[in-house]
């Protein structure tokens, strides 16, 4: 014995309304439809849902009892289907982001804020690891999308240029160049050069050599095993300085001071840019793409290597 859905919706109406009249103009049906898929209803159950009369309809004994336990059917689909179409506009569901930039402050951090203010039903998880584990994360669609350093490679994925970081350096507090309001690089040449030997270390140790190294010369740069915080904190007890990119500054570490660095040039910046897969049709990093889009407008053009996600979320509610 199948009972078909709108069957039951039908006769919740009905009995919400006591009129298969206003029943059937609360649902946009006909009422003589509505009727008859009651009667037809009834017919497979065996019982009477409803007394007739012409005042309205009321619930049997065995009507009450059956719409009781189909209420909460109605109700639980309802909410189903409800949650299904707004993930499908990317109004809720899942966005996987991966980084190893900090979210102590920065763009990163901002347009997070940002996006989960627009969509707040959406789930954001956010996974920190190296270069290599996230486009790992990327393929294995574990990741929507992924945020590293420097400008946007060729791959076979999509591909956006961001933003700039400036490149401070972190002091202890006690340290003499405390006491300028920007430090040179050539200022650091006599200094022990912290870095983590995990992202973005090994890009801020690039940069140290290109400024710093010169014919048999080179800076004493001690790469440690640690993370972020352990190399502050190395750095809080003197034991060297470290460069660190503009979204760390957020997080302040007792004994810790920050300066710009710059070279005749000016300052300096490191650039991030953001990847994912072509073919990932998660409608919730569609909209997380056109928030990047409206926040970097001068930065993020696309190459044809880098077209959107296959699927756009539908406008239509």
């Amino acid at each position: 014995m199948a009972i078909e859905l709108r069957h039951l919706r039908y006769a919740v109406a009905a009995a919400q309304y006591g009129s298969f009249r206003r029943a059937a103009e609360a649902l946009g049906v006909k009422q003589s439809s509505l009727s008859r898929r009651i009667r037809q209803m009834e017919d497979r159950l065996g019982v009477a849902v409803f007394e007739r009369s012409s005042s309205g309809v009321r619930l049997t004994t065995a009507g009450t009892e059956i719409l009781r336990t189909s209420q909460h059917l109605v109700d639980g689909l309802d909410h189903m289907m409800a949650s299904a179409k707004a993930a499908g506009r990317g109004e809720s569901g899942r966005l996987a982001i991966g980084f190893y930039t900090s979210l102590s402050a920065g763009n990163l951090r901002a347009s997070l804020m940002e996006y989960a203010r627009r969509f707040p039903e959406v789930e954001i998880r956010t996974i920190e690891g190296a270069r290599a584990s996230l486009f790992v994360g990327l393929e294995h669609s574990t990741l929507d999308i992924a945020f590293v350093t420097g400008d946007p490679a060729v791959r076979d994925g999509g591909a956006m240029a961001l933003w700039g970081e400036r490149i401070m350096v972190a002091l202890p507090e006690s340290h003499p160049l405390t006491a300028n309001e920007v430090v040179y690089w050539t200022d650091l040449r006599s200094e022990t050069l912290l870095l983590s030997q995990r992202d973005p270390g090994p890009e801020l140790r690039d940069i140290l050599l290109a400024k710093l190294a010169s014919p048999g010369v080179q800076p004493k740069i001690v790469s440690e095993d640690v993370s972020r915080e352990g190399i502050m904190s190395l750095v809080s007890a003197g034991f060297g300085v470290s460069p660190i990119c503009e979204s760390g500054i957020g997080a302040n570490y007792a004994g810790v001071v920050y300066r710009d660095v710059q070279d005749g040039n000016g300052l300096s910046w490191i650039s991030y840019a953001a990847y994912w897969q072509r073919n990932n049709d998660n409608p919730a990093l569609a909209h997380f793409l056109t928030l990047l889009e409206e926040r970097y407008p001068s930065l993020s053009t696309r190459t044809a290597e880098s077209a959107a996600p296959s699927r756009t979320p539908d406008p239509s509610p």
